[in-house]
């Protein structure tokens, strides 16, 4: 089978003819049709964050494809069959048996994998996945849709979830990339009135296209546009800039809750600390999503209440799709095709 290969950290990918893999105990073999580019992907590659991923590594967290087969002993009773079709997410298996597990909270096991880092991926024609951990995706929503929607959508849904917004409540999405046009969506079904905020014209463009109460560009003085609005309520960083995290704080009404998900290379952000005890400001981290939610996301997708905004990619050009992100020169999303 054709893969994209991270063969040591921060070198180039390279895309190699490897043996198919087997399915073990529990898991599935899943003949991969689409899989999502997410900036977790450049991180693993270059080895960006404190937790090193395996290498050599095959990424990939978004992948969505056929269950070809089903690996021993599960046979009759495993949650899937040869022939559905699945999203393979970022976590990748969890154990199940955890305080965490039990309450819920399946995203902070303390004995996770997560496919595409601590496991091979979905950068590859067939990939094995843990068949506790897949999820159906319904008729209603398209292998290349739902490839975002396993991990920018699931991240961002769950984000505000946590951020419980309210109807009269404003929410603030800083970057309106791959997660954020999807948060965008999200905070609006929610039903909050909503912010965009981004430095590039057509994301500002994509921003008003996808329904935004208000834009702001922060390249001009995002503090006094987002006073003028009355400050925001939550303020959702997608984006990896401490900067952007501090101006998010700053922009937030009392009770605010700033929402994290953009992980930064140096793992560091300095936040005032007065600010946030007399306004009673929330820090919340937000970890992707559970399974459940990935199922939300599906469904609300194929109720027509989201639109997904990405371009096809072939495998072969996988290390200019990374130069592409780098850049900021894309649109929203990149999805790797393998149906064609």
């Amino acid at each position: 089978m054709k893969a994209a290969v991270v063969p040591a950290l921060g070198a180039p990918l390279e895309v190699r003819d490897l043996e198919q893999p087997t399915p073990g105990p529990g898991q599935v073999l899943v003949a991969v049709e689409n899989c999502g580019l997410c900036h977790t992907d450049i991180h693993a590659a270059q080895g960006d964050w404190p937790v090193k991923p395996k290498i050599p590594l095959i990424p990939g967290h978004e992948g969505v494809g056929r269950v070809v087969e089903v690996g021993p002993p599960l046979g009759a009773d495993s949650p899937v069959s040869v022939g559905d079709r699945v999203a393979m997410p970022w976590l990748g298996h969890a154990c199940g048996r955890c305080r965490y597990c039990v309450a819920g909270w399946e995203t902070y096991c303390t004995a996770p994998a997560y496919t595409g880092y601590t496991m091979d991926g979905a950068y590859a024609q067939y990939a094995v996945a843990h068949a506790s951990h897949v999820v159906p995706v319904p008729d209603g929503v398209s292998s290349f849709d739902a490839a975002p929607l396993t991990c920018a959508g699931v991240t961002t849904y769950k984000a505000l979830k946590v951020a419980r917004p309210q109807p009269d409540e404003t929410a603030m999405v800083v970057g309106i990339g791959g997660l954020g046009h999807l948060g965008l969506q999200y905070a609006k079904l929610f039903g909050a009135m909503t912010v965009a905020v981004d430095v590039e014209d057509d994301k500002l463009q994509l921003a008003k296209d996808l329904g935004a109460d208000h834009t702001v560009d922060a390249r001009d003085d995002q503090a006094e546009q987002l006073d003028a609005l009355g400050g925001v309520d939550i303020a959702l960083v997608t984006v990896p800039s401490p900067a952007a995290m501090r101006a998010a704080h700053a922009a937030l009404n009392p009770n605010g809750r700033l929402v994290l998900v953009g992980l930064p290379a140096d793992n560091r952000v300095e936040l005032p600390v007065f600010e946030t005890v007399l306004k009673g400001i929330s820090v919340i981290g937000s970890l992707v999503g559970t399974r459940n939610d990935l199922a939300d996301c599906f469904d609300l997708h194929a109720r027509g209440r989201t639109r997904v905004v990405a371009e096809p990619r072939a495998l072969e050009d996988v290390n200019g799709c990374f130069d592409e992100i780098l850049a900021g020169r894309i649109p929203a999303r990149l999805v790797f095709d393998f149906a064609s």
